[in-house]
C-alpha cells in the first residue's frame, strides 16, 4: 500500500481504526452499464469493512465490451421468416430487424406486404 511500511504493521494499524481486509478468491469480475460490460479477468479482490461499510478494491486486466441492443437473430431464425413469408434472405433478415426479434410479426408483415 504504502512504500516502506511494513505490511503486518499495516494490518495492526488497520485494525486499530477498525478497518477489516479480507481477499476473495474471484476469477473474474464483470461489471454492466447501459452502455457496455467492464470485465476484470485475473482479479485481485478485496472486500474492505471500514465501520460497517463494506466496500471492494478490485484490479486485474480490464477488457471493455459494448453492449447490443439490437435482437440476436440466428440463422434458424431467418430461415423459418424466409420460408413462411417466401421471402429472400435480406428481406427476412430486415424484417427481423424492424419488428426487434418478433418472428410472428416478421411473417405478418411481409405476408400483408405481398396483398
Amino acid at each position: 500500500m504504502f512504500p516502506g511500511v511494513n505490511p503486518r504493521k499495516m494490518q495492526q494499524m488497520m485494525r486499530k481504526m477498525g478497518i477489516q481486509q479480507q481477499d476473495i478468491g474471484a476469477t473474474e469480475v464483470i461489471i454492466r452499464t447501459p452502455e457496455k460490460e467492464i470485465i476484470v479477468q485475473d482479479p485481485s479482490v478485496q472486500k474492505v469493512n471500514m465501520m460497517g461499510q463494506e466496500t471492494f478494491q478490485i484490479s486485474g486486466t480490464i477488457i471493455e465490451k459494448e453492449i447490443s441492443t439490437g435482437p440476436d437473430i440466428n440463422e434458424e431464425d431467418i430461415n423459418t421468416v424466409m420460408g413462411q413469408a417466401n421471402v429472400d434472405k435480406e428481406t427476412a433478415l430486415k424484417a427481423i430487424e424492424d419488428c426487434k426479434g418478433d418472428l410472428a410479426e416478421a411473417i405478418m408483415k411481409l405476408s400483408s406486404d405481398d396483398e
